[in-house]
């Protein structure tokens, strides 16, 4: 049984080692190749065959539920540091990175509650502080035990919110002594210091399917002021225009069908209700605003996000009868001018962006 021990180890040892070598020398026919090769082809972004070689981190105590064994492979440790809490769960992980890719987004300080890898509340404000209090007054009775990450060096301030609140974990690039001992107190809440890439590379998305898996470029795609289209008579406001940008770049970090609903001020942008999941995206308008109502949030002059185009009338009716008086989406529905009509009868501004972030 040694030799086999030994044996694996070597032949793991070997194909770690080709594929980076198989790795290293697709990247550099990309460099050399460009985006076209003199003909005009496009340069290959995905290798003619795929290796996979990581290293166990460690075995999980069970995959998405306790009857499945799991195990985590890579440099996950490289980015994310536990100082204190019991051991990650699979669901665990799953979330954290999805939070911890939210909150990347922001420049300004940024929380995100997170829950199943969807979004429950996300707050963007001149302090952490503030930033909480926005995110978690959006959905007070999902943030239950929800994951919690933030952009910046968590403060005392904002821990000591945090600690009146049950959550499974918390996520920052750094935690202040005061606040690391405030958090500390409870025993098994997880604290993950988050240290993002500091050399851009590329990243790419894998999902398994029966016989294969899927492989695609991460969703980075960010739009500006200056790449959305007005499509109806009234422009957007300054305040609103603001309140879109910050719903778009949240709206992709949402499972399709994604809404969300949005306000940003002075005191900072904040989401008001979040539809995700739902099969059809007039339900996830009806969701959204459900979630905003059990809140106690006021939709009158928000703004409304869609991840994917209005495919029909009644989704941004729907949000305009909620109160939403400007939409961002991608546009592209064969009925976009019936959208638009809608829009103009009840006096909405309308944007679109012409990408959409599905997300399944």
């Amino acid at each position: 049984m040694f030799r086999w021990k030994l044996a694996v180890k070597a032949f793991e040892t070997t194909a770690r080692y080709d594929a980076a070598i198989a790795q290293y020398l697709h990247a550099e026919r990309m460099k050399a190749r460009g985006k076209t090769d003199a003909a005009g082809t496009a340069a290959p972004l995905f290798p003619e065959t795929l290796n996979f070689s990581l290293k166990k981190t460690q075995d999980l105590r069970y995959g998405e539920n306790p009857h499945q064994q799991a195990a985590l492979y890579g440099d996950f440790s490289d980015y994310f540091h536990q100082l204190h809490g019991k051991e990650l769960s699979f669901n665990n992980i799953l979330d954290l990175s999805a939070a911890a890719d939210l909150v990347g987004e922001f420049d300004e300080p940024a929380v995100a509650i997170v829950k199943h890898t969807n979004p429950c509340g996300v707050g963007c404000a001149p302090t952490l502080v503030d930033a909480w209090r926005l995110a978690y007054e959006t959905d007070k009775q999902s943030a239950f035990g929800g994951i919690i990450a933030v952009n910046r060096p968590l403060d005392t301030a904002t821990a000591e919110a945090i600690a009146g609140v049950f959550s499974e974990v918390v996520v920052a690039p750094m935690f202040g002594s005061e606040a690391l001992a405030i958090l500390q107190t409870k025993k098994n809440l997880r604290l993950i210091r988050h240290q993002p890439p500091t050399i851009p590379h590329q990243s790419f998305a894998i999902r398994c399917v029966t016989g294969g898996v899927l492989v695609q470029e991460h969703d980075a795609r960010l739009v500006s002021a200056a790449d959305i289209k007005v499509v109806t008579k009234r422009a957007p406001t300054k305040e609103e225009r603001h309140a879109l940008l910050f719903a778009w770049r949240l709206v992709k970090h949402v499972k399709s069908n994604a809404i969300v609903f949005a306000r940003g001020d002075a005191g900072g942008n904040r989401t008001l209700g979040i539809g995700a999941g739902q099969m059809s995206r007039v339900d996830a308008v009806k969701v959204a605003v459900w979630k905003a109502g059990e809140a106690g949030l006021d939709l009158r002059g928000s703004v409304v996000a869609s991840d994917g185009f209005f495919p029909f009338p009644d989704g941004l009716l729907a949000a305009a009868e909620a109160g939403a008086t400007a939409a961002i989406q991608p546009g592209g529905s064969v009925n976009d001018a019936d959208v638009i009509a809608v829009a103009e009868s009840k006096g909405m501004a309308v944007v679109f962006t012409g990408i959409r972030h599905f997300r399944h």
